[in-house]
């Protein structure tokens, strides 16, 4: 069985903010995130004008497209959160830095422990780093015989690289306007000229 696709807060806030949304949902299919990161969104885009319209969209989107995860404590929760962070989960979540994509790994792992399958969006280096943990120990207990699910690290140009070509990205052109826009929003985004966005073995699949 499969679990929407988890995303990250920088992911949503930066395809939202430039009206992207049919883009990410058109390669990822209906989403789902965590509370913690529904306030970071909603937040930004009260204290950052360039986010401003990410409130707007997100409004629109939910429940139906966005669908919103609890954040409450359970015991499934607690263990992961307590195991990447090496805090108890009611101290952890009394600090914002990073919570967001702590709390999407977490319900991802607490998906895969129970047996599904399910896309992370994480663009964070150090968010990516505790999924591809995760992913490995997922992995070692499959080897040695547990019945669990995976977990698979999606990021923004794993999206941009899914959708060349198609309705949302027709041509090169389109794909320059859209990175630079959200090159805008966030600096943490390599170069265009740095990512192979532009390469044919992406295009030519719709040729």
């Amino acid at each position: 069985m499969n679990h929407r696709p988890i995303i990250d807060a920088g992911p949503g806030l930066n395809f939202l903010s430039i009206n992207r949304e049919r883009l990410l949902i058109s390669v990822l299919g209906p989403l789902s995130t965590p509370e913690t990161v529904q306030e970071e969104v909603l937040r930004k885009a009260r204290q950052d004008v360039r986010f401003r319209a990410a409130a707007t969209v997100w409004h629109k989107l939910t429940p139906r497209w966005i669908h919103i995860l609890s954040d409450d404590q359970t015991p499934e929760l607690a263990t992961v959160v307590h195991r990447i962070t090496r805090q108890p989960m009611a101290q952890r979540m009394a600090h914002p830095e990073d919570l967001g994509e702590i709390m999407v790994l977490a319900h991802a792992v607490v998906t895969a422990e129970a047996g599904e399958s399910v896309h992370v969006l994480i663009d964070d280096g150090a968010g990516a780093r505790a999924a591809a943990a995760e992913i490995n120990r997922l992995d070692r207990l499959r080897v040695d015989g547990h019945t669990v699910g995976s977990i698979k690290l999606v990021d923004t140009l794993t999206v941009l690289k899914r959708a060349a070509g198609g309705e949302h990205v027709p041509d090169k052109a389109v794909m320059r306007d859209i990175y630079k826009r959200l090159r805008d929003l966030d600096d943490g985004l390599p170069p265009l000229e740095a990512t192979d966005l532009l390469a044919p073995r992406h295009w030519s699949r719709h040729g």
